[in-house]
């Protein structure tokens, strides 16, 4: 998968080259191609930002090098713009996004970017919350992570997406290592049994009931979904559901 990032600050991305994402861009399996959009202006004074018509507070990021940067280096697939007026990123788009070969990534800075550089590039805007940062390197840096995992061997091991796709719309269950017991608190004893299918449903029931507890607005679409789709859980998994669903 190709993944084109334009910014006016390509530094700022030198730490999303290390860890997983720097191998998988090592191995071939992804290509990170972070692009300076001050390059590309035609300013004599390489100047990329003006006030915007109207009035108001800050600068706006102009159309021109935004457009010539795009043009010039042939990008193609989805344009994506971060945004905190966009739809909220997910589990789920992640995972759609990850499905396609290139993808396009307008990092916005001071006020944001003119409209019409958003137009041009039919770009879709996306969200990870309802806040507003400095500029939009850091929710790209978040988006190209979830993204990558669900790319085919950029985690050690494809078991983690695997389980993260059973438990989607959960909260992540408890999790524990060694030593097993500690003045903290002991391991639960099921995490022992060696039983994988109750350790599972232990880890389904406290996924759960974390979700219930922290995130009402997910929960509520988890059990809306079941309830559209009971048949897609086991007789116990159902039995689970409802009994969380009652307490």
């Amino acid at each position: 998968m190709k993944i084109n990032i334009m910014t006016l600050f390509p530094e700022m991305f030198e730490p999303i080259r290390s860890s997983m994402i720097g191998r998988a861009a090592d191995n071939g399996i992804i290509e990170l191609n972070i692009v300076n959009i001050r390059d590309y202006t035609e300013d004599k004074h390489c100047r990329v930002d003006d006030t915007p018509f109207g009035g108001g507070a800050g600068m706006l990021m102009q159309v021109q090098p935004i457009i010539s940067c795009y043009r010039q280096n042939e990008f193609a697939g989805r344009t994506i713009y971060m945004s905190p007026r966009g739809r909220k990123l997910s589990q789920e788009t992640a995972e759609e996004l990850a499905g396609e070969g290139e993808l396009t990534i307008l990092c916005g800075h001071y006020e944001g970017v003119d409209e019409r550089a958003l137009t041009e590039l039919s770009a879709e805007e996306i969200s990870i919350g309802d806040y507003v940062l400095t500029g939009g390197e850091l929710p790209a840096m978040v988006l190209v992570d979830a993204v990558a995992r669900f790319i085919p061997g950029v985690l050690a091991s494809d078991e983690s997406v695997l389980e993260e796709s059973i438990y989607s719309g959960l909260l992540e269950y408890p999790q524990y290592t060694r030593p097993r017991t500690m003045e903290e608190g002991e391991v639960p004893e099921v995490l022992l049994s060696g039983d994988h299918k109750k350790i599972d449903l232990w880890r389904f029931e406290q996924a759960m009931r974390l979700t219930k507890e922290r995130r009402p607005d997910m929960w509520q679409e988890f059990v809306e979904k079941f309830r559209t789709d009971e048949k897609a859980y086991s007789k116990k998994e159902r039995l689970l559901i409802e009994s969380v669903i009652r307490d």
